[in-house]
């Protein structure tokens, strides 16, 4: 049966240092509705692939570059064959936007915002804030600016869902001329906790204390009260909080300063050690990746996913006395979505908060969001999926139509 053909579909991209994942939606009868997905992985290598899929999984394109044809293949190259394939399976749909997930946005953007020019040299001087994401969040949409100057492109902003936090939440206990360059709290993975924010009411918690706790390669946790972002584990950079994948979380500042006194590491070493070597990575020395773990017979695998609970717990109790009590613990993204024996775990630690799982509903949760907590917990237990892509797409036709 041939897809109905619609007339307006909306690009969502996200580019990292060296991939550009892009979605594409169909706005149809104001539901947006995902038709195809994909991405271009290894840019700056010897070999870059890109895949795009319906989906259902069924592959509509595929492309590798070897070699020197590989190492020069840049961003910039990558967005203009990326739309030069989405122009041509399109379906008889039209792009009218697309929108853009860009990590921070300082004080300045703290709503999804249009990109021209002006805004993206903006948003350039944020560089030093996000150092290994900024600049390849902004450069798609240069390209895009300079082939298609006429198309609509809207940025959606990590940093934006936690401008709610009070001032005390975001400070940092240094002299007024630190913090007066933006030294600050910001917080990340903003647009996933926002989409899972955007369905607590239909879980019966839009008024609730919620933490959302978004483990993936990337983790964090959020607290919510009434759906607004009050604090979380995440600070002036995505490498606070809790370990993760290959970024070692929360560091004692001091550990920083023995190492460039008595190990002699410079601030490129330093920085590859907090976000590429430690983590999952760094305390097991076998992956970063959880489900490796889970299946090793390694104790330093143990210990790596011991620590990533442990510390989950802590900064669990910590978030509910920003709450003032806790009523939800919400789990997304990979790990929470996917790893019952994380989330078994983490619950442990958050048993003396009232918290008490049901291990038949937690070991084989149902499609979709699904409480996992047992029917007499006091605090109430789930899995909730997000959706980034989906979440930008709303976004970018908010600012393309003009809707509040």
């Amino acid at each position: 049966m041939r897809r109905r053909k619609i007339s307006n579909a909306i690009i969502v991209i996200n580019a990292g240092s060296s991939s550009i994942k892009f979605s594409l939606f169909a706005d149809e009868t104001r539901a947006l509705e995902l038709f195809l997905k994909g991405q271009i992985e290894g840019l700056h290598t010897d070999n870059a692939h890109f895949i795009a899929r319906h989906p259902a999984g069924d592959v509509v394109g595929e492309r590798r570059w070897t070699g020197m044809e590989a190492s020069t293949f840049d961003h910039d190259a990558a967005t203009r064959f990326l739309m030069d394939f989405i122009n041509t399976h399109l379906e008889g749909h039209v792009v009218e936007a697309v929108g853009h997930r860009i990590v921070h946005g300082g004080g300045d953007f703290t709503t999804p915002a249009a990109l021209d020019a002006a805004v993206l040299d903006r948003l350039e001087t944020l560089v030093p804030l996000a150092p290994l994401h900024q600049r390849h969040n902004l450069a798609p949409a240069r390209s895009i600016l300079a082939s298609t100057p006429g198309l609509f492109q809207v940025g959606c902003f990590d940093t934006a869902f936690h401008a709610t936090q009070p001032p005390l939440a975001q400070a940092f206990a240094l002299p007024a001329e630190i913090t007066d360059r933006g030294v600050r709290r910001y917080g990340f993975h903003g647009l996933s906790y926002e989409y899972i924010a955007s369905h607590l009411d239909e879980l019966g918690l839009a008024d609730a204390k919620v933490i959302v706790a978004h483990l993936g390669n990337g983790a964090s946790l959020c607290a919510m009260d009434g759906g607004r972002s009050v604090a979380s584990t995440m600070g002036f950079t995505a490498v606070e909080g809790l370990p993760m994948g290959t970024r070692c979380g929360t560091l004692d500042p001091g550990v920083l300063l023995y190492l460039m006194d008595e190990l002699h590491m410079g601030s490129q070493d330093i920085q590859k050690l907090l976000y590429q070597r430690s983590g999952l990575l760094g305390v097991s020395g076998i992956s970063s990746d959880m489900r490796t773990l889970e299946t090793s017979d390694d104790p330093r695998a143990k210990l790596a996913v011991d620590l990533f609970t442990y510390r989950i717990g802590r900064e669990i109790g910590s978030l509910a006395a920003a709450l003032g009590g806790l009523d939800a613990l919400v789990f997304t993204a990979g790990i929470g979505e996917h790893s019952a024996g994380v989330r078994a775990s983490v619950c442990r630690h958050a048993a003396w908060l009232g918290l008490e799982i049901d291990t038949a509903a937690n070991d084989h949760p149902e499609p979709g969001a699904h409480r996992v907590s047992a029917p007499a917990s006091r605090v109430a237990a789930w899995i909730v999926p997000t959706d980034e892509e989906q979440m930008i797409a709303r976004h970018t036709r908010r600012l393309l139509t003009g809707e509040h």
